[in-house]
């Protein structure tokens, strides 16, 4: 087994709709065999993908809005309110849009900004989709959580000579302490988050263009993907994880490798 050097959560970070607005959280509570809660429970289709949620299939995300071809998605602020269904759009620091996701009419209007915020990028009507119960709207479909090493974010921004904010890369957790691409030899391993929390690494990410985008401006200026091709002649960035034993996370908690408990 790889040594995990001492770790700890940095930060936690959901993404009700997939291709807005991170939301940072103070704790979250993972259970066992489920997806970051919270995380990617809604897209926006960009026009007909054919998803059917009474038989829910993982979908190319190219079918929906997404920060990898739709960059002007950074130029907006968004939050969604889960005891109000409630997603809440600002638009150039003002309030723009309300609506409850959970109506046909709430709904309706989210489509109808769209249409009229981004017309040029649509292939045929915008449509809210609302992950139906043990699916999400995640680029993998074994995206259960989703992990950042910020020592690797830190190597990434000496190959492309700039700042690299950490939700360009859109993860669940970022965590501390462990070297550069450390995580890339956690696959197949796992680890022990906290009291509680056992994750099973299953694989690597590979990053798409959606990490060219600044998450605060919407300029598509850095080329990350080549940067780590051109470096180490693949695009990999960060793991994928399946929790194991679920619990609280929150920022502070330490990670290490983990190592049952051998009865005497």
């Amino acid at each position: 087994m790889t040594s995990t050097p001492a770790a700890r959560v940095d930060a936690l970070y959901r993404y009700p709709v997939k291709g807005l607005s991170p939301e940072r959280l103070d704790r979250a509570t993972l259970q066992a065999g489920a997806y970051f809660p919270g995380d990617r429970l809604f897209a926006v289709e960009n026009g007909p993908a054919g998803f059917d949620p009474q038989a829910p299939q993982h979908q190319p995300k190219i079918k929906f809005l997404m920060l990898m071809r739709d960059e002007r998605l950074a130029l907006l602020r968004t939050r969604y309110a889960p005891e109000t269904n409630t997603l809440s759009i600002e638009q150039d620091g003002r309030p723009t849009l309300n609506a409850d996701l959970s109506t046909e009419a709430g709904r309706s209007a989210v489509q109808t900004f769209f249409e009229g915020f981004m017309p040029d990028e649509l292939r045929g009507p915008p449509k809210v989709l609302e992950a139906p119960a043990g699916f999400r709207f995640t680029d993998s479909r074994s995206g259960y959580v989703s992990i950042i090493n910020l020592a690797s974010l830190a190597a990434i921004e000496k190959l492309v000579g700039a700042p690299v904010h950490p939700t360009r890369f859109r993860a669940n957790v970022y965590v501390s302490g462990w070297p550069a691409w450390h995580e890339a030899d956690l696959v197949g391993q796992e680890i022990k988050v906290g009291p509680s929390i056992r994750l099973k690494i299953t694989k690597r990410i590979p990053r798409c263009a959606a990490t060219e985008v600044d998450p605060v401006t919407g300029a598509r200026d850095l080329e990350i993907p080549r940067a780590l091709r051109d470096a180490f002649g693949h695009v990999d960035c960060g793991i994928y994880a399946e929790v194991i034993e679920g619990g609280a996370i929150a920022p502070g908690d330490k990670i290490d490798a983990y190592a049952p408990t051998l009865p005497l």
